[in-house]
C-alpha cells in the first residue's frame, strides 16, 4: 500500500531528517518547517520508527484539504475512509494545533474531527456503540491557515525515547537532538569524540549507537505494533534484521566527563542499558582539569596522557552541551570553562570544537566567532550550535583518509 508518512523534527533539524529518511530509500514529497513529508508503504511505517533517529515522530498522513468553517471540517472528516485504518473496536483520540486559520478554537475542532470519524465508523460498521477497547490511534489535526492535516500517530511515545535512560539528572538533553548534534560534528568512527559536559551521557551514549549502528528504537514499543495494517511479521523481520546489522566490533574511542559524580553514575547505567558501555568511558573530573595544558595551574601531571591518551591525538572532535538555564553556574565559572575551551583550541590546533549553549555571549568568550552557527532548540530553549573547526590534521602513514 503505498503511504504518505510525515516525520516531524524540531525547528533547525528538518534537513538532519530528511537526508535520514533518504538513507532509508525513501522518496522526500516535501520539506518545511518541523516536518518532512515522504513517500512509503507499511514496511517504511516500521523502519522509520525503528531507525530514525533525529525526528521526533512518524505520522500516517490520512488526508488534506482546506476548512474555512466548521460544516466542511465535519464533512470532509466524515468523507475520509477511517476504517482502513481503525477497526470497530479502535480506540481513538483527537488532539488539534491551529494556527492563523478562522477554526482557533482548538476544543471544538476536536470534537468536529472526533464526531466526523464516529459517524464515518458506525455507518461503516453498521453499529451505534464502539467500545474504543481494542489498539490505540492518537488521530491529530493541524490547522495553517484554514488548511487542514489530518494524520494518525504511528509512534505512540515521543521517538527520542530510546528506552535506555535508567538514570537522569537535571535539565537532561533529549536523545534525538544529542543524536543530530553528533550527525551535525565532524565526528566519524575512526575519530575521537569528547563530551566535556556529559550530564548522563546522552551525547556519548548516541555517537557509539550511531558508530555500532545501533536502530534507536530497537528495545521499544511503538503504537502501530498493535495494529491490524502493519503486521506483526514485518517487525519482527525488521527487528531481526537490524539486530544482524550491529557492529559490536566498530573501534570507537569516545569519552564523556561531567564534574557531578551522580551525573557520571546515571551516564555509566545508561551506558549499559543502551549496549554500548563497552564503546564508551565515562569518567569524573572539571572541564577545566580536563582541558588544561600540560604544566598548567589546574593540570593534574598524573592524570595528563594517561588515563586519558587521547589529549595527545589531533582531529579530536569535542561535542558537548554547554551548562545553561537549570545546569547553569555563576557566571564566573562560566567565563572560566569558557576560557578553557578557547585555550584548548588555540594549543590545538586540529581540535574542532561543537557546543550548544543559550549564551549569546559565547563567541564573545571564545574570542572569535564560529566558522559556523545553527539556530535550535533544547525543548523550548532558543540555542545556538557553535561550530569551530579545526586544522586538518596531518595524514597518518597508511590512512586511506583524504
Amino acid at each position: 500500500m503505498k503511504l504518505e508518512l510525515i516525520a516531524t523534527a524540531a525547528f533547525g533539524l528538518e534537513a538532519v531528517v530528511r537526508r535520514e529518511i533518504e538513507e532509508l530509500g525513501y522518496e522526500i514529497v516535501r520539506t518545511e518547517d518541523g516536518k518532512v513529508t515522504y513517500s512509503a508503504d507499511e514496511t517504511g511505517i516500521v523502519r522509520s520508527n525503528l531507525w530514525l533517529r533525529c525526528a521526533d515522530r512518524v505520522l500516517l498522513k490520512v488526508a488534506e484539504f482546506e476548512a474555512p468553517d466548521f460544516e466542511t471540517l465535519f464533512q470532509r472528516t466524515m468523507g475520509i475512509p477511517w476504517e482502513e485504518w481503525i477497526p470497530a473496536d479502535g480506540q481513538f483520540i483527537v488532539t488539534c494545533t491551529t494556527v492563523k486559520s478562522k477554526l482557533h478554537n482548538e476544543p471544538a475542532c476536536q470534537r468536529t474531527v472526533k464526531k466526523g470519524i464516529v459517524n464515518r465508523l458506525q455507518e461503516f460498521y453498521v453499529t451505534e456503540e464502539l467500545p474504543e477497547t481494542g489498539a490505540a490511534y492518537t488521530v491529530k489535526l493541524t490547522l495553517l491557515k484554514d488548511r487542514a492535516t489530518l494524520t494518525i500517530d504511528t509512534s505512540g511515545s515521543g521517538l527520542h525515547k530510546r528506552g535506555y535512560r535508567v538514570e537522569d539528572v537535571a535539565a537532561p538533553m533529549k536523545e534525538t537532538l544529542a543524536a543530530a548534534l553528533v550527525k551535525l560534528s565532524f565526528w566519524r568512527e575512526d575519530r575521537i569524540l569528547v563530551d566535556p559536559c556529559c550530564g548522563s551521557g546522552t551525547i556519548p551514549i548516541e555517537a557509539a549507537m550511531i558508530g555500532m549502528n545501533i536502530a534507536p528504537g530497537l528495545n521499544r514499543r511503538f503504537a502501530s505494533e498493535e495494529w491490524e495494517q502493519v503486521p506483526e511479521e514485518i517487525w519482527r523481520r525488521e527487528r531481526t534484521r537490524a539486530f544482524g546489522e550491529i557492529r559490536t566490533d566498530a573501534p570507537l574511542k569516545i569519552y564523556g566527563y561531567d564534574i557531578d559524580a551522580k551525573a557520571v553514575g546515571a551516564a555509566r547505567q545508561n551506558a549499559v542499558e543502551a549496549g554500548v558501555d563497552q564503546a564508551v568511558c565515562f569518567r569524573r573530573m572539571d572541564v577545566r582539569r580536563l582541558l588544561a595544558a600540560e604544566g598548567g595551574r589546574d593540570a593534574s601531571a598524573k592524570d595528563l596522557g594517561k588515563k586519558d591518551p587521547w589529549k595527545k591525538e589531533q582531529g579530536v572532535v569535542m561535542v558537548t552541551n554547554l551548562p545553561y538555564g537549570i545546569r547553569i553556574g555563576t557566571t564566573e565559572q562560566l567565563r572560566q570553562m569558557y576560557e578553557t575551551f578557547r585555550q584548548a583550541l588555540a594549543e590545538k590546533p586540529t581540535w574542532n570544537l561543537f557546543a550548544i549553549t543559550a549564551d549569546e555571549e559565547f563567541q564573545e568568550a571564545m574570542g572569535r566567532p564560529a566558522n559556523r552557527r545553527r539556530k535550535l532548540y533544547n525543548g523550548d530553549i532558543k540555542t545556538t550550535y557553535y561550530q569551530y573547526h579545526g586544522e586538518k590534521p596531518p595524514r597518518k602513514q597508511g590512512s586511506g583518509d583524504e
